[in-house]
């Protein structure tokens, strides 16, 4: 309770169904049934949750996929360029299948920007789009990232950061949300306020 501002209420703050007070960033993950330590979302594909442990290794999945598909699109438009003389036709399933490629490297290089912006900024996909909905994220203007750090701290967090503990995260201080509202001046670029 020590992470909240005071005065909320522990209710508002333990989960229903695991009857845990939850840390900010963590919510109740429905489909694996278990709370998430800084909860991102609940992928899909992978069949699991992504937050704090597995956020750096879904984002070198996401990225390994996007340098396969590039990959795979180079070698199909190879061959389709060694055999230009003969009729388009032949190779009607290839291209089609070379369009689809295309759309899908459209999505996997769009989901690796977004990502990386979310890394960047120390946001997760959770709180970037229940914003209004987080109690803890309610009163805090919506251009200011309450948990970054800057980008190069944040960056570092992400990558390097031990990952043999979890790391618990407070809600930042009125001072440190007023420093966060203040806008960047030619000093604060040179003296990296913007990213350290």
């Amino acid at each position: 309770m020590d992470m909240y501002p005071s005065g909320t209420s522990l209710r508002g703050v333990t989960c229903s169904n695991c009857n845990v007070v939850q840390p900010p960033r963590a919510k109740h993950c429905h489909d694996c049934d278990k709370c998430v330590l800084q909860f991102d979302h609940h992928c899909v594909w992978l069949g699991t949750c992504i937050g704090q442990g597995n956020h750096c290794a879904f984002w070198w999945y996401i990225c390994g996929e996007t340098a396969l598909s590039l990959w795979t699109g180079t070698l199909y438009i190879q061959f389709l360029k060694s055999d230009i003389s003969k009729p388009w036709w032949l190779y009607a399933i290839m291209i089609l299948l070379l369009a689809t490629l295309f759309f899908c490297l459209i999505f996997l290089l769009l989901l690796l920007l977004f990502h990386s912006y979310l890394i960047l900024t120390n946001q997760t996909t959770y709180e970037l789009v229940r914003r209004r909905r987080i109690q803890y994220l309610r009163n805090i203007p919506e251009r200011v990232y309450p948990f970054s750090r800057g980008a190069c701290r944040n960056l570092y967090e992400f990558c390097c950061a031990r990952r043999s503990k979890y790391r618990m995260e407070p809600l930042p201080t009125g001072q440190e949300l007023e420093d966060k509202l203040r806008p960047y001046t030619c000093s604060d670029v040179l003296s990296c306020r913007c990213c350290c």
